[in-house]
């Protein structure tokens, strides 16, 4: 079961997500800000993450860097939550290591469909990109 965490400052945003990947099936893990998820993703240690941009005290900019600069979480996907839908923002996700950029309000469709796409690239890696991702290993050592 593919596990996703939801880090949104907004109690409704939060609910909404988990109430639409949990009909559908998946295992949701919510945050209310940048520094609850980072305690959490080390205990639950999610295959995908969605990130509110604008969050008190750590930022989605600033959250989606600390998670790929560390070796460990680095190969989770990151998709950016944002109700702004301006080129300076997805460009700025992208240069922090987002994969993808969802506008809020979102619809389940919307975000299901990213959540399927991730669990395709999921799916679709070789057993030795499972071991190599799971270990930390470069391909020369598996």
């Amino acid at each position: 079961m593919l596990k996703v965490m939801v880090i949104d400052d907004s109690n409704t945003i939060r609910r909404s997500a988990e109430i639409f990947l949990g009909q559908a099936g998946y295992h949701v893990v919510l945050a209310e800000d940048g520094f609850d998820a980072l305690a959490k993703i080390a205990d639950h240690e999610p295959d995908l993450i969605f990130c509110d941009i604008l969050m008190p005290r750590l930022d989605g900019y600033q959250t989606c860097a600390l998670i790929k600069k560390s070796p460990r979480f680095s190969d989770i996907p990151v998709v950016m939550l944002s109700s702004k839908d301006g080129l300076f923002d997805r460009a700025r996700g992208r240069m922090v290591g987002s994969e993808q950029y969802l506008t809020k309000p979102f619809t389940k469709d919307t975000l299901l469909k990213a959540v399927a796409e991730r669990a395709r690239r999921h799916d679709d890696r070789s057993p030795s990109d499972a071991v190599r991702a799971a270990t930390g290993l470069s391909a020369s050592l598996v």
